[in-house]
């Protein structure tokens, strides 16, 4: 945040009029004729001429040659009070060193005052000059740059000008993960929280893309990265839902390039207990190879054409069901490849005997010209593939066992995609 701090002075002359009375003293005439006034003071007009008195009561000495009884002082040089100025704040030494010497030089000739104030200001912009070379040299410029933009961000108030790390949670200040987030408090994420991070990542460089693109770019690598993070979808709950915290265009020109993925609530004024991190960190060697086979026929079944029914596009279903079965022969490879503990041996080789079979159907399925058909293999090898034959071999690995009930249901159509073992 930004404070400019204003400060009004308010200065009143101060007039002060000295008054002097004079007193009338009876004198006894003198002898002989009257004197004139001494000094440069005549009578006064219509007065007659007063005899001599005594000395006046502040004793002012008459002045001659008719000067003032008050010396005009000489004036500051302004380029003394500049050096002096910017000596102090540190503000353009180099300049400040300048004029404190070009203001000596002035004092000099013209006999005006400021001559202090120049060798202070000459003093203090050539320390200023020391540590700008200093600060040049060893990079320390470029940190204090660093530290004014991120300061800049900060006072500028818009969009995501703070940085979360993956597998953070926080809180919202005002409790939703819809509109414009200014600042979010980071919590324990056993506990209830708003939001939790599962991926961030930057945006490229150059000119602001405009909020649809932004936003796209979002919604299409947050998708994808959701599984890195929560590798088993199973254990995911039904009400977690996808937000992220991305750039604005007033943010963007200060560097701010990082889209962060969030797992929220979604309701978005809902929270969310516990976190969903299900990854290398938290999960097994067995339960790792386990998920990371599942997600290759995931990300097939989720490449289904746009055309929900296959006689609509039966070119995109042959051409998606060569990737499904490609996927199957993959997985399969995969989970005859590691060892498993000896309690989940047998069911991952039932599992294995149901997805050859499934590869075989999506094949056949692929070859097929006629809709039907197609319809056919599709329905045989979902089956195959369906969440409650996987149950057993994820009771043995400890993983969560409840399929979800997306995918309890099966999603009868054939660009579903709900296949997930």
């Amino acid at each position: 945040m930004r404070f400019v701090a204003h400060s009004s002075v308010s200065a009143a002359k101060r007039s002060t009029t000295r008054t002097r009375s004079r007193a009338q003293v009876e004198i006894p005439p003198p002898a002989g004729p009257p004197q004139p006034p001494q000094g440069p003071y005549g009578a006064y007009p219509g007065q007659g001429p007063y005899p001599p008195q005594g000395p006046a009561p502040y004793g002012y000495q008459p002045w001659g040659h008719g000067y003032s009884p008050y010396n005009t002082p000489a004036p500051v040089n302004g380029l003394a009070i500049s050096a002096l100025v910017l000596g102090i704040l540190c503000f353009l030494p180099l300049v400040g060193l300048v004029l404190g010497f070009v203001a000596l030089g002035q004092i000099r000739r013209k006999g005006e005052r400021g001559k202090g104030m120049a060798i202070a200001g000459i003093v203090l912009s050539g320390l200023g000059t020391a540590i700008l070379v200093l600060a040049l040299a060893t990079g320390g410029a470029a940190g204090f740059w660093e530290g004014f933009k991120e300061g800049a961000r900060d006072a500028s108030g818009s969009g995501a000008v703070f940085s979360l790390e993956k597998g953070q949670c926080f809180d919202t200040q005002g409790g939703s993960l819809e509109g414009m987030a200014y600042d979010v408090d980071t919590v324990s994420c056993e506990g209830e929280h708003d939001g939790e991070v599962f991926a961030n990542f930057p945006m490229p460089d150059g000119g602001y893309p405009g909020d649809d693109a932004v936003t796209e770019a979002a919604d299409d690598k947050c998708y994808s990265l959701q599984y890195a993070y929560a590798m088993d979808a199973w254990a995911v709950p039904d009400d977690v839902d996808i937000y992220y915290f991305t750039p604005t265009s007033d943010s963007w020109s200060f560097g701010d390039r990082e889209i962060s993925c969030v797992f929220g609530n979604m309701d978005e004024k809902g929270t969310l207990t516990g976190s969903l991190r299900q990854d290398e960190t938290t999960l097994d060697a067995d339960q790792v190879a386990y998920l990371e086979a599942a997600e290759v026929l995931n990300k097939a079944m989720d490449s289904a054409p746009e055309e929900e029914y296959v006689e609509d596009d039966l070119p995109g279903h042959k051409a998606w069901a060569t990737r499904v079965s490609g996927a199957l022969t993959e997985q399969v490879g995969l989970l005859r490849a590691h060892r498993w503990p000896a309690d989940a041996e047998k069911p991952v080789a039932a599992l294995v005997g149901h997805l050859e079979s499934a590869k075989d159907e999506w094949a056949d399925a692929a070859k097929t010209s006629d809709v039907d058909t197609f319809y056919e293999h599709y329905g045989k090898a979902l089956d195959l593939t369906d969440a409650k034959k996987s149950v057993t071999t994820r009771k043995a690995l400890g993983l969560e066992s409840t399929p979800p009930p997306a995918y309890e249901d099966g999603g009868g159509d054939a660009g579903a995609g709900d296949a997930e073992v």
